[in-house]
């Protein structure tokens, strides 16, 4: 079979360079587009589950919550583990599934299996499922804060929940953001309970009243003629902070008692004029616009302001969604007060990402120009070295191609990492083992037929040369590669982790193979069939 692959690249010489080139360049693009990250995709098919439980202490979070919800996930189609963590009234719960689980569909299966408890659960609790996001997922730290302490912290936390948080959560890709720090504002009533007393008035009546004051209502529809218009009662609280203490601030929190037949007054002995009025919120309590009780806090150089995490979701790229999330502030800065400054930099995984490929490509260019020297030193003939050094970057686009198409295959993409780049550095010496072992043997049957009495045809003598190791190149790359195949073997994280380098080491490895017994021969053809070094008296 190799002996027809060698002799139709011979035969069709032109084709064969012209695919050369095209995989040449087809794969350079590809290397351009595909997702860089610092280590493989290890998203574990995972479910968080975080459950608010106000008031209870650790160990009835553990008792009343977290182990029957526990009890009731484990066991489910495709769970491998289960793990819970209790504080103060909260339990977050983690439900990994097996590498193979989509994890939509581990979604559900966690949904089904809470739905049975939640009968259980104490009133008021219920359990919810955050976003999905990745296991390395925390791309970006930005902090916002004021210069000069003009803006407030509870402006800086306005801030951020209404205005950057809403911006960044549109940009595709974002999971989740999550604000630290600032302060969050609230509509505070503060009760007077002397007030209360004196009015008869208790905390659940003012809890319902203001709860109720602040509802829209529909009304049915005024039917006139041909004609509906829908009535509404507008009773949402308006936008501005004024507007909204002085509404709180007349919200009924008693009406007055019903009046006795004949007393349209009220006064009839068992109650009095002024306890015929409605009792308002103003006179039992305080309205004031105030921070909501802190848990963390958060500093940007030294100031104090608010902190920005932004989480991916699983499989987007970072490095361009990192660019997505400064577009999008830069876009936003114009709008803000003067004195807020917008830190990019407090952390970044993309900085991290950079670095480590660009640590793992220059041990890869290191290797390929001690590659070119050895090359060089050893066969001293410029037309060899070029031949032998072609197999790298063929081998390389090759190896970038399948990659691609893989991804398609499975659907998951696969990125350009430390593990692959390490694959390819590895094998970076042994690429060019294939070609320098068919152009030597080629190089040396050109000049022993230049210096024969009838000499052959030089493509004959290229395909018989290519021919005689043909067997030799065949084997020893497959026992090279028969090395690397237990890495496939290896399960969990770790198999995640190095299975990667072994692809791109093993599809880098056979890439180098097929350029041997294809663009090596027509290269040896074009390049040294007529060459002084074919034609000298002696060896270099």
């Amino acid at each position: 079979m190799l002996d027809a692959v060698i002799r139709a690249a011979l035969r069709y010489r032109a084709i064969v360079v012209l695919t050369a080139l095209a995989v040449l360049f087809y794969g350079s693009y590809l290397a351009t587009t595909m997702p860089i990250d610092v280590l493989p995709d290890l998203d574990r098919p995972r479910v968080v589950l975080l459950v608010e439980c106000p008031g209870l202490a650790p160990n009835e979070v553990e008792a009343r919550v977290a182990h029957p919800i526990e009890t009731a996930i484990l066991g489910a189609n495709g769970v491998e583990a289960v793990r819970g963590q209790c504080t103060a009234g909260l339990a977050v719960i983690y439900v990994e599934f097996g590498w193979q689980v989509d994890v939509r569909a581990a979604r559900q299966t966690v949904q089904e299996r809470l739905a049975t408890v939640l009968n259980q659960m104490p009133p008021g609790v219920r359990p919810e499922m955050p976003p999905t996001s990745s296991i390395m997922g925390q791309i970006m730290h930005i902090g916002v804060a004021s210069k000069d302490g003009t803006t407030k912290p509870m402006e800086l936390g306005t801030l951020a929940h209404t205005v950057i948080r809403p911006r960044l959560l549109k940009i595709p890709g974002v999971a989740e953001v999550i604000v630290l720090g600032g302060e969050k504002k609230q509509y505070q009533v503060l009760l007077n309970p002397d007030a209360l007393r004196k009015f008869g008035v208790t905390v659940p009546e003012v809890e319902a009243a203001v709860r109720a004051s602040n509802l829209n209502a529909t009304g049915g529809f005024d039917v006139r003629g041909d004609t509906e218009r829908p009535i509404r009662v507008i009773a949402q609280l308006g936008p501005e902070p004024a507007k909204v203490i002085a509404d709180l601030n007349q919200v009924v929190v008693k009406p007055p008692p019903p009046q006795l037949p004949g007393h349209p007054d009220g006064k009839d002995g068992s109650a009095s004029g002024a306890t015929a009025r409605p009792i308002l919120l103003h006179q039992v309590a305080r309205v004031v616009e105030g921070p909501e009780l802190k848990r963390g806090d958060a500093s940007v150089d030294g100031m104090p302001g608010v902190v920005i995490t932004v989480v991916k979701q699983p499989h987007a790229d970072t490095r361009a969604l990192t660019e997505q999330v400064h577009a999008a502030l830069r876009e936003l800065e114009p709008a803000f007060p003067k004195d807020v400054v917008v830190n990019h930099d407090l952390f970044q995984l993309k900085n991290f990402i950079d670095r480590g490929v660009y640590n793992v490509g220059e041990a890869l260019v290191v290797g390929a120009v001690l590659v070119l020297i050895v090359l060089t030193l050893f066969l001293l003939n410029v037309g060899t070295t070029f031949i032998s050094l072609t197999a790298i970057p063929l081998s390389l686009a090759v190896t970038v191609i399948v990659f691609k198409f893989v991804g398609q295959l499975t659907g998951v993409e696969l990125t350009i990492n430390v593990m692959t780049l390490g694959g390819v550095a590895v094998a970076m010496g042994e690429l060019v083992d294939d070609a320098i072992v068919d152009v030597e043997n080629i190089f040396r049957r050109l000049r022993e037929n230049n210096r024969a009495a009838e000499p052959k045809h030089p493509l004959r003598v290229v395909y018989e040369a290519s021919r005689e190791i043909r067997s030799a190149i065949v084997f020893g790359t497959v026992v090279v590669v028969l090395v690397f195949l237990p890495l496939f073997a290896l399960s969990g994280v770790e198999g995640r982790l190095f299975a990667p380098l072994g692809m791109a080491y093993i599809v880098s490895i056979l890439a180098s193979l097929l350029v041997s017994v294809t663009v090596t021969p027509v290269a040896s053809y074009y390049l040294l069939a007529h060459s002084r070094a074919v034609h000298a008296e002696r060896d270099g």
